[in-house]
């Protein structure tokens, strides 16, 4: 199968440039919108990318600010949090995988906190996509966590903000967790880790009525060995979203060949790629 491998340079209005990566297969069945993980480049899903095209889905990697081909980092003086993300940068790359391919099936999805942008995303545009694909992923509110991380996580959705306030910036790769982010982005992810409640500052949409109106069919897979996503986690997730049908996949570490953790798959995406494409490709919309 012929697939284009391109690079989109791209701008918004409040100066982000990045580059949007995608791989397009001759006669896609569809268009997927992907948005990666805390501190992950976008190039690091290439592989998951290549595996869906050779499916016949066309994948369109968002770069997040603060990564890879963004050229903003994080620090006293730059900062962004949900709002800039959805407003801005999801819907200008959702804007130039339109016009780059215009495959009948229109898929948004992501891994971990991008997976959570996406039904934002969807929540805020409704009707701009047909299905909705979650990775290891779910509300963040520490009272779906088991015990004893549930225990720990109120105090950390304190510390991290208050530690990035004091720094300017949140110096995950130093902590283990995450990358250098920006203070607003953690403090909008840690006001959902204490409140279940998603929201952005400065935003005057509310998402918590956005995300009850998504209808889109929703696929969404957990790893057995992930306690970054445990399955009462995107339950919360899939709570918020009554009008979306949802199908809920767990895969082990012999589904994967590799271990079922929050990020090994990618180095190894085919059971990911096949779980999700598998309806796509039997026209099971």
């Amino acid at each position: 199968m012929s697939i284009q491998e391109i690079e989109l340079p791209l701008s918004t209005d409040d100066g982000h440039r990045y580059n949007l990566i995608a791989r397009i297969p001759a006669h896609p069945q569809a268009s997927l919108l992907w948005l990666p993980a805390l501190g992950v480049a976008a190039r690091h899903y290439l592989p998951f990318a290549d595996a869906l095209a050779a499916k016949g889905v066309a994948v369109f990697l968002q770069e997040m600010r603060g990564n890879g081909s963004s050229n903003l980092r994080p620090s006293r003086q730059v900062d962004w949090g949900y709002r800039h993300i959805l407003t801005l940068d999801i819907a200008r790359s959702h804007a130039a995988s339109v016009e780059h391919c215009d495959a009948k099936q229109r898929i948004i999805g992501g891994h971990s906190i991008g997976a959570q942008f996406a039904a934002c995303y969807l929540g805020l545009n409704s009707g701009a996509f047909d299905r909705l694909w979650l990775v290891a992923s779910g509300s963040p509110y520490w009272r779906t966590f088991p015990a004893p991380k549930r225990c720990v996580l109120p105090f950390a959705y304190q510390f991290v903000p208050w530690i990035a306030d004091r720094r300017g910036v949140f110096h995950g790769r130093r902590l283990g967790f995450a990358g250098d982010e920006a203070r607003s982005l953690m403090r909008d992810w840690a006001n959902v880790g204490l409140s279940n409640r998603y929201a952005a500052a400065g935003m005057q949409a509310n998402l918590e009525a956005a995300l009850s109106m998504v209808p889109a069919r929703t696929q969404a897979v957990l790893f057995k060995e992930d306690w970054l996503a445990p399955r009462r986690s995107m339950l919360a997730l899939l709570e918020k979203m009554p009008s979306a049908a949802a199908t809920l996949t767990l895969l082990d570490r012999t589904a994967l060949g590799v271990r079922a953790d929050h990020f090994a798959w990618m180095k190894q995406p085919q059971a990911v790629a096949r779980a999700l494409s598998d309806s796509v490709e039997n026209n099971d919309a």
